[in-house]
């Protein structure tokens, strides 16, 4: 662990390729069934030959695990299934050696019910001013507070033997802290140093613009502006604070803002606050050209007025994955319409998503690559009886949750559980052994191998402004420095602009030398 180092900014988070780390589900060390640390700090060599430039973990605190780890309640800690803090600050350090960064997650919005302060507070403690408990309405009390539901489905309140109910925007087993009261910042302050001083290179923040709540907490649908819990004015006071700490580290913030207001958006951009935000836009869009187009146009303008590098990225560990959601007919994402037994064509999705993984890596700004995207992994079907997710039990059992994309990796198509280590806590579906690491190296027509030369080949779209070029309908070109980029989202074949070199490409071009449909070209210009 060493001092605060001076405030550096080398701008590596402006352009990096990030890689999201589900530690349960990466990588086994210890063959108990469940991804820990050790299996992360051996497969190390793997995350660099990918080539990707810091790794974003999800919650690798002690935890309960009612929310896959994000219900925390220790977070200077690392949850025992996991490893131990000492093994944490080796993998920060042995990553570092290869040239890659650790980025972990903050939840500050809630902690676990196993929390100290929460506990604390249920057993008439100190400490009920630190969450938002209040007394229910109807003539006994029997009614929650106001109207207010859960991310997950059904009220947003649990009242407790006492008849007080208290506050959780998602699980029971999460309630809400109250960022009005002093207490929480200095604690959330004094958590990032922690981390900052054991080599931890920036902190995505969930669910960043729910934190603050109108202290009269009056109901959703009363019509009052602003929202109630969603981004408040105040919050912007928390990452200011924020802002400060980090810049003594020389460390950097990714926010998880879900916003629809541009401008409201680019507001946590700012030079004081966070560095980056995720852009679900693209992430959620249709595959088709014209509102991706619309969505990369609208995401670079949104950051330019305050000078934030965009974020790219096609999937996380909430989200259907992208070869199954390109093979839909709907192939946007709205938690809303997630449904069992959607009809998928893989092939058609992979090749969409094949062509989907040059867009992204050659816009400008910073990629996000979720475990297993390398693969071309699909979204599993998980028996219900199998499934975790409090989603899918909090949906009264519609919603599929989000653990088919969670799925532990496949890395060796000979071993049992296809290389991952012990009987994996999601079970694996039939045939997962294809998708394995070992056998696509071998292949230079895989997923794993296309991004491999994606991400070594990605400089030579340089650091400048993206151009469009003329195209015909259903088609995206643009050129950065002296790369161009050319993606057919069209059901018919289209000519290539004039260029010296072919870089890469998702797919094989026709016989005549034309781009197929739901295929992307790099080409030199």
């Amino acid at each position: 662990m060493g001092q605060p180092t001076p405030a550096t900014d080398d701008g590596w988070w402006r352009s990096a390729v990030i890689y999201q780390v589900y530690v349960r589900s990466f990588a086994d060390g210890d063959g108990d069934g469940t991804g820990d640390l050790a299996g992360v700090r051996a497969r190390l060599p793997y995350l660099a030959e990918l080539g990707v430039e810091a790794l974003w973990f999800t919650p690798w605190y002690r935890s309960p695990m009612k929310d896959g780890g994000y219900d925390v309640a220790d977070y200077r800690a690392i949850d025992p299934a996991f490893g131990t803090l000492a093994e944490a600050e080796k993998l920060i350090a042995e990553a570092r050696e290869l040239g890659i960064r650790t980025i972990v997650d903050i939840v500050p919005n809630h902690v676990s019910d196993q929390h100290p302060w929460f506990r604390t507070a249920l057993a008439g403690g100190p400490g009920r001013e630190l969450f938002h408990f209040r007394p229910g309405r109807g003539e006994h009390g029997e009614l929650p507070p106001n109207d207010w539901q859960s991310e997950f489905g059904g009220p947003a309140w649990t009242r407790l033997p006492d008849g007080d109910w208290y506050l959780h925007l998602f699980a029971p087993e999460q309630p809400d802290l109250n960022w009005a009261h002093p207490a929480v910042r200095q604690e959330h302050e004094d958590i990032l140093r922690f981390w900052f001083e054991r080599g931890v290179a920036g902190v995505r923040v969930d669910s960043a613009a729910l934190l603050a709540k109108d202290p009269e907490l009056p109901d959703v649908t009363d019509g009052r502006a602003p929202h109630p819990y969603v981004d408040r004015d105040e919050l912007h006071d928390v990452y200011r604070a924020w802002r400060a700490v980090a810049d003594e580290y020389g460390a950097v913030f990714v926010g998880e803002v879900w916003l629809p207001d541009t401008e409201r958006f680019a507001r946590y951009l700012r030079p004081d606050e966070l560095h980056t935000a995720f852009n679900f836009s693209f992430l959620t869009c249709p595959w088709d050209a014209d509102r991706l187009r619309t969505s990369i146009d609208d995401t670079l303008a949104e950051h330019a007025p305050v000078g934030a590098p965009a974020t790219w990225v096609l999937c996380n560990h909430d989200v259907t994955r992208t070869v199954t959601r390109y093979g839909r007919a709907d192939t946007g994402f709205d938690f809303a319409t997630k449904a069992f037994g959607t009809p998928t064509d893989l092939a058609l999705g992979t090749r969409r998503a094949r062509a989907a993984a040059l867009l992204s890596l050659a816009l400008p700004g910073a990629v996000y690559v979720y475990q297993g995207e390398e693969l071309g992994l699909p979204e599993a079907d998980i028996p219900l009886d199998r499934i975790e997710d409090p989603m899918h039990a909090r949906s009264g059992g519609t919603d599929p949750g989000r653990d088919g994309c969670r799925v532990p990796l496949p890395w060796a198509a000979g071993e049992p559980h296809a290389g991952f280590g012990g009987d994996p806590w999601l079970p694996q579906p039939d045939g997962w052994a294809a998708y394995a690491a070992d056998r696509q190296a071998e292949d230079p027509g895989s997923m794993l191998s296309l991004y491999r030369a994606a991400i070594r080949l990605r400089p030579e779209f340089g650091d400048g402004p993206l151009t469009w070029l003329p195209a015909p309908d259903g088609v995206l070109a643009f050129t950065r420095a002296d790369a161009l980029c050319v993606v057919n989202l069209a059901d018919t074949p289209v000519d290539l602009p004039a260029h010296t070199e072919l870089l890469l490409h998702s797919g094989p071009l026709d016989t005549a030398g034309r781009l197929p449909g739901d295929t992307a070209v790099w080409l030199r210009a």
